[in-house]
């Protein structure tokens, strides 16, 4: 594809923009069951008038235009009083809770560059469910994470297995509140305590829970302590544009203070260009996401966000009690919000297959795969837009669980593993195209069935299926 030789009028151009846009997710609907978070549209006006507004002015600069450096302080001190934190405590405003855990990584690292030198081969201890953006984070800056287990039912990281992991070479200590995949608070308590007695820093990745949480709190749920007010906590990361339901492109990381707030920066003045300082990873940035984060968490304020969590934490309830009381499906753990990952324990019942035959029915869901003492499962998170059409999803659930039931067990899929087995630990271009193949992953698209892909995913190995996918994206982002 080349740019065009004349330009398009912009009314040919929103019309090809409208149909490429066909096949995506209608994310209105309320039955995309994870990764939107719509808060209605009147909120979303709000939203969007304030992105707009701020579509040009670039944050690389506070200096040039100062409104973004004040939208930011007040994003932050908003968050930071949400999260319990005393006036000493700082932070800034990223594109999303991978930017927030890369900085709480790089502050750790750089911290302990400062006050411990003498380690050559950082490492910091996280469980087993902390979010893949720290795995990132650690390929990134040459930090080797060191993986501990959660416990076999509640799916809490495993305190003792923590303490244990630590060694002279530790720089940090990772919890979450909760964790993405059952929607659990892990211990925070005990691994401040941790952090203390060792002399370690630690994040609590609150990027999902951060604001329901801490207004589940407010509210009289019961909540686990898990922000400023726990002793040993040094840093957290919460997203706006999740349960703050702004648009994408929203998070803070704070920290407890400015002294390590400071090794998360960067500064160049040693080039031929202009200075550069950055509070971030990121330098020119559209003040869009931080003019709609400030604008949604003024509109809405305490009494709209307790109103939206008050509705989604009673159709969550509804979900959860109405999956139990299905037989041979289980919710796993105790999940604290209204996020939850939904087990099988039948033989009729494929959560791989449920999400395809749910895919039919218009509900999107999210496959997780067997890790460790996680069993295959499937993921819901809730949120605003899914409220109405709880009943619905309920009803539509039931009824598929019924048809698998129905259904022959058996599938290809063991004649393709005995296949896979053969090509285990061979990564060129031709066992790519071999494994794709097998899986059905032909051409630019993803097939309309997923179970057979999902159950191959989930029994290769770590680096052959993390290869595989890369593989995958590789030819998958080419011109058009």
């Amino acid at each position: 594809m080349k740019i065009p030789q004349e330009g398009i009028a912009k009314e040919e151009i929103f019309k090809t923009l409208r149909g490429y846009k066909g096949k995506d997710l209608d994310w209105k609907s309320g039955r995309v069951m994870g990764f939107i978070y719509y808060p209605g549209e009147k909120a979303h006006d709000v939203i969007d008038e304030a992105y707009t507004m701020y579509l040009t002015e670039n944050a690389l600069d506070p200096t040039s235009f100062p409104s973004l450096l004040r939208l930011e302080n007040e994003i932050v001190a908003m968050t930071a009083d949400l999260l319990r934190g005393d006036k000493e405590v700082v932070g800034n405003f990223t594109s999303g809770g991978t930017e927030s855990l890369i900085l709480a990584v790089k502050t750790a690292r750089d911290y302990a560059r400062a006050t411990r030198p003498h380690i050559k081969e950082p490492e910091m201890v996280l469980p087993i469910t902390a979010h893949a953006s720290f795995y990132k984070a650690a390929h990134y800056l040459n930090v080797k994470p060191v993986v501990t287990p959660v416990h076999d039912h509640s799916f809490r990281a495993h305190v003792d297995a923590i303490r244990d992991a630590i060694t002279e070479n530790t720089i940090l200590l990772v919890g979450s509140a909760p964790s993405y995949a059952h929607g659990v608070v892990d211990p925070i308590e005990e691994i401040g305590k941790l952090a203390l007695e060792n002399n370690l820093l630690c994040h609590v990745d609150a990027c999902v829970g951060g604001i329901h949480l801490s207004y589940m709190r407010k509210m009289g749920f019961e909540v686990p302590d898990f922000d400023f007010t726990v002793p040993g906590v040094t840093s957290l990361s919460v997203d706006i544009h999740k349960y703050g339901y702004s648009a994408k492109g929203a998070s803070v990381i704070l920290h407890k203070n400015k002294d390590l707030r400071r090794h998360q920066m960067f500064a160049c003045s040693r080039w031929t260009g202009y200075t550069v300082v950055n509070p971030a990873v990121t330098s020119s940035k559209t003040g869009g996401p931080m003019a709609a984060a400030w604008a949604v968490m003024k509109y809405l304020g305490d009494n709209g966000y307790m109103e939206i969590v008050r509705e989604v934490m009673d159709a969550t309830k509804l979900l959860i009690d109405g999956i139990n009381q299905i037989e041979g499906l289980k919710v796993l753990g105790k999940p604290e919000m209204c996020m939850f990952a939904i087990a099988s324990t039948s033989e009729d019942i494929n959560v791989y297959r449920l999400a395809d035959e749910l895919k039919k029915k218009n509900w999107y869901v999210q496959p997780q795969f067997r890790r460790a003492n996680s069993p295959s499962n499937i993921h819901i998170s809730m949120s605003r837009s899914n409220v109405p059409m709880a009943q619905a999803f309920l009803k539509d659930f039931e009824e598929t669980v019924e048809e698998l039931r129905q259904q022959e067990v058996g599938s290809d899929v063991q004649e393709l593993l005995a296949e896979i087995e053969k090509l285990s630990g061979s990564f060129d271009e031709a066992t790519f195209f071999k494994l794709a193949g097998m899986a059905g992953l032909t051409g630019t698209e993803l097939p309309e069935r997923m179970e057979i892909i999902n159950q191959i995913m989930e029994v290769l190995p770590y680096d052959m299926s993390e290869w595989l996918l890369i593989e995958f994206l590789n030819n998958l982002m080419a011109q058009g």
